[in-house]
């Protein structure tokens, strides 16, 4: 079971998609705008993030150039939700960081599966490592990151 965080200003669209990821064994929450992901995020990191596109306020691209942009959630998993149609759009959210794309009115099996395949693309990797660690543990340069990390701590 994973927690998924929904952030859709459609208070409709949010509330279904949360029911058909609960009935497919997953724990669900939902907010209506940007800025209250934002600040949900910070309380309670979620395994997956659905992120509406087009949000009124902070918009779901924003968001998610926030989200890479920060030591604490660059590697949070994004899948973009949105009634946008077009080409560029779904370019723009893998531009930016979204791990994959779901278009609305969504097909409740679809969302499902798109979902559980970002899941499990993530179930070998750790929940999060900080990125410090991360970028010492990458850079061939350091075998035991942590005695190098005191020095930036």
């Amino acid at each position: 079971m994973a927690y998924i965080l929904i952030a859709d200003d459609d208070e409709l669209i949010a509330e279904l998609a949360s029911q058909v990821l609960i009935d497919a064994g997953h724990a669900c929450g939902w907010v209506t705008t940007g800025e209250e992901a934002w600040d949900l995020l910070a309380k309670r990191r979620p395994d997956v993030l659905l992120l509406d596109q087009d949000m009124p306020g902070m918009t779901g691209v924003t968001l998610l150039r926030k989200l890479r942009g920060s030591p604490e959630f660059y590697d949070l998993p994004v899948v973009m939700f949105t009634a946008m149609s077009g080409v560029e759009d779904e370019a723009q959210a893998i531009y930016a960081g979204a791990q994959d794309f779901v278009r609305k009115p969504f097909d409740p099996r679809g969302l499902t599966s798109r979902i559980n395949r970002v899941l499990s693309k993530r179930k070998d990797q750790p929940q999060h490592t900080d990125l410090k660690t991360y970028l010492a543990r990458n850079s061939g340069m350091v075998t035991d990151p942590e005695p190098a990390l005191r020095r930036f701590i």
